[in-house]
């Protein structure tokens, strides 16, 4: 099983609950999973990363092995997200926000992972479709950064 990870499983692990200076191993684990392939994320996310420009970024640099670029297959299952009318609200085009988003998604689709991100399910979006729903209405899993660890079989130690 392989993992595309969302620009928030990054950005809210580094600077809340996995910050590098007390839980190192973290991310030396998944450092070690993506040279593996195992976990990999979208050049969309490296992108919406680099625009913060913090110590996250600066970790990320030399950690090329982790962002898959895109190809013609990732735009064809773009495309195939966009074609069903319930899915293009998945941009917040008047902020320019969540970029990422559909090609997580997209990346998920054409590798057969399961995405992993920290946004929600909701019953009945209003304003922008999120990410779990976009996958629920292609059959593609969705986990929060939680699952991923208890999947992975992941134990911290003190």
């Amino acid at each position: 099983m392989r993992f595309c990870l969302d620009t928030n499983v990054f950005i809210q692990a580094w600077n809340k609950y996995y910050a590098i200076d007390f839980a190192e191993p973290y991310w030396a684990k998944l450092d070690e999973l993506a040279r593996t392939g195992i976990v990999f994320a979208t050049e969309e996310v490296k992108r919406e990363i680099w625009k913060i420009d913090d110590s996250l970024k600066s970790w990320l640099e030399p950690r090329e092995h982790f962002f898959k670029p895109i190809d013609d297959i990732v735009i064809g299952c773009l495309q195939t997200i966009f074609n069903d009318e319930r899915n293009r609200r998945l941009v917040d085009s008047s902020k320019f926000r969540s970029v990422a988003d559909p090609w997580v998604i997209a990346h998920a689709m054409a590798e057969k992972a399961v995405v992993v991100t920290k946004e929600n399910y909701e019953a009945n979006p209003t304003k922008r479709v999120k990410i779990p729903n976009v996958c629920e209405t292609l059959g593609i899993e969705c986990i929060d950064d939680f699952e991923l660890i208890r999947r992975l079989n992941l134990r911290f130690r003190l």
